[in-house]
Order: structure tokens, then C-alpha cells, then sequence
């Protein structure tokens, strides 16, 4: 992160901030290596919130430099510094009131988000193009959401007219967090489910639920302990076909940049050979990346 990175960074956030844009948005995208020395930085836009989160300490100088030009140029902003190569992800404030919670909209949803308690805050912003997908696909549906985390699928397909939803995921928290999702988008309760198991101890209570006209695959990329991508994908797609209706349709992400999208092409006619690959998702404009193959991948397949 020396000086011309850093001009250039200065630069990115002075266009894109302009006129701030009215939803949530990712405003600067380092990881996608589109831009040399700032590889370890993005920025994201909370509505009023700048949120920059570093993965990889940088020396002192820079770190220092970063802090004052964030503090200089967009201190009528509330800035958040977010540690991630921490352990505990350390949020340091730079400029405004510190915010513990906070509501966010995207596609005019409402999502309850985190700040400085967590990694992550509780949307991943890269899946908006997934999310809208579903909102385009789920009306009448019954949909399966497996690692569902904070249920944004969830809402998304509830909002849509889905039939009914059933989230699973073993953080008990975050399922807890999906039904404040729905809650505030005024969305019937009744209609969603709520399984806070470990999927592969769990298919019994999974299956009961089905068929399904749409079950979303998101798993975590690096979680230790809980989902090894090289195994336990195809644990869970050779489980598909019992799953889905006859014309049933599975989007299956991932967002490993070791693994291209013919990982889970490959695994879908492996493991569950009836399925046949429509399309991969676009990703958002605001995530550049030098490889596309390193991006998030969200590939939708049918059955029949």
C-alpha cells in the first residue's frame, strides 16, 4: 500500500462518492486484484457508513497514511476501520459514533447488519445478483436454503411469494438474525422454517421438508470444522436428486478463487448426473476481477 495506491484509492472513493449511492454497495473491490497495492483493501458503503476492512496488516507507514487520508477526506462520513487478519476482526472507528446495528436496503429489502461484533456483518454484498435471481425464480415455489446464515435467500424468496422456505444452518445466531430479516420486511413467519442443525447429521429433518422446487447450495469458502469445499460439496450434491422435484432447480455457489466453476460442474454430473448446467450468474459491476474464475461463482442447474 505505498503512496500511488493510495492516491488511487483516494481517487475511486471521491468518484464513486459523488452521489452516494441509496443502497448499501461495495465502493472500492481490492481482491480482485484489479489494482496493485491495494489487493488486501475493499470499502463498502452503508448509507452513511464507510466500512474499509483490511485482510493483511500492512507496515505501519502506510497503515498510518491510510488512516488519515480516511479521516481527512471522508470524515463527514461515519468511518470503520475493520482488522481482519485480527482474530476478533477489530473494528477501530476513525470518524463519527461508533455503530453496534444498523439496518441496510438492497432491491429495497431490509437487512439488520452488525458492526465490530462479527467478521462478516451479515449480507454478503457479492450475491445481490443471486438474491435478485431468486426473487425472479421462487414465486410458488418451496425452497430449500442450505448454510443459510442471516436467510437473505430467505427474504428474498418470501418476498417473491414463495410457498415456503426452510433455512438450515448450524449457527443458531444467525438463523436468529433471518427471522429479524423477516420481521422487518413484514414477511409471514409461517411460511419459513428455521433448522439450526449440522446439514450432514440432518437430512432426515432436511428431506421432510421436500421436495423442492429450488434449493440454494452458499456454503462458507474457510470454516474450519465445519465444511471442507473438496469434500463435503459432493456429500451434499449426490443428495440432490431425492431432493428436488422433477424440474427442480439448485443455484450452488462458491466462493473459493482456488476453484473455477467446473468444480461444480464437474461434481453436479458426478454426483448427480440428472441435473444438466444452465448458467452461471453474473457478478455485480463493483466486484472486478482480474480472473473470473477466482470470483464468486453461482451456477444454476435443472433437473429433467
Amino acid at each position: 500500500m505505498n503512496p500511488d495506491a493510495l492516491a488511487t484509492l483516494h481517487t475511486h472513493l471521491l468518484t464513486a462518492l459523488q452521489t452516494p449511492p441509496s443502497e448499501t454497495r461495495r465502493l472500492f473491490h481490492g481482491r480482485g486484484r484489479c489494482w496493485p497495492g491495494l489487493e488486501q483493501v475493499t470499502v463498502d458503503w452503508l448509507q452513511g457508513v464507510l466500512l474499509v476492512s483490511l485482510f493483511k496488516e500492512p507496515d505501519a507507514a502506510p497503515l498510518q497514511a491510510l488512516k488519515q487520508l480516511l479521516h481527512t477526506h471522508f470524515g463527514s462520513y461515519t468511518v470503520a476501520l475493520q482488522h481482519r487478519y485480527l482474530p476478533q476482526s477489530t473494528l477501530e472507528w476513525l470518524a463519527g459514533e461508533p455503530v453496534n446495528e444498523m439496518i441496510i436496503t438492497e432491491g429495497g429489502l431490509r437487512y439488520l447488519i452488525d458492526l465490530g461484533k462479527k467478521q462478516n456483518s451479515g449480507l454478503f454484498l457479492d450475491m445481490r445478483y443471486g438474491r435478485n435471481w431468486v426473487r425472479e425464480q421462487a414465486k410458488g415455489q418451496r425452497v430449500l436454503n442450505l448454510f443459510a446464515y442471516t436467510c437473505g435467500f430467505s427474504v428474498a424468496a418470501i418476498e417473491a411469494g414463495a410457498d415456503h422456505v426452510v433455512n438450515l444452518d448450524m449457527a443458531r445466531g444467525a438463523l436468529s438474525r433471518g427471522r429479524d430479516n423477516h420481521r422487518l420486511n413484514g414477511h409471514d413467519l409461517g411460511k419459513v422454517s428455521f433448522l439450526g442443525h449440522d446439514l450432514f447429521k440432518s437430512w432426515a429433518k432436511v428431506s421432510q421438508g421436500g421436495p423442492y422446487d429450488l434449493v440454494i447450495i452458499d456454503p462458507p469458502s474457510f470454516q474450519k470444522g465445519s465444511f471442507l469445499l473438496t469434500k463435503d460439496y459432493q456429500r451434499v450434491l449426490r443428495r440432490l436428486p431425492d431432493l428436488l422435484t422433477p424440474r427442480g432447480t439448485v443455484l450452488a455457489c462458491m466462493n473459493d478463487p482456488a476453484f473455477g466453476e467446473d468444480f461444480l460442474i464437474n461434481g453436479v454430473t458426478q454426483e448427480a448426473p440428472g441435473l444438466r448446467f444452465v448458467e452461471r450468474l453474473e457478478n455485480p459491476p463493483e466486484f472486478p476481477d482480474i480472473d473470473a474464475q477466482s470470483g464468486l461463482k453461482a451456477l444454476v442447474f435443472r433437473q429433467g
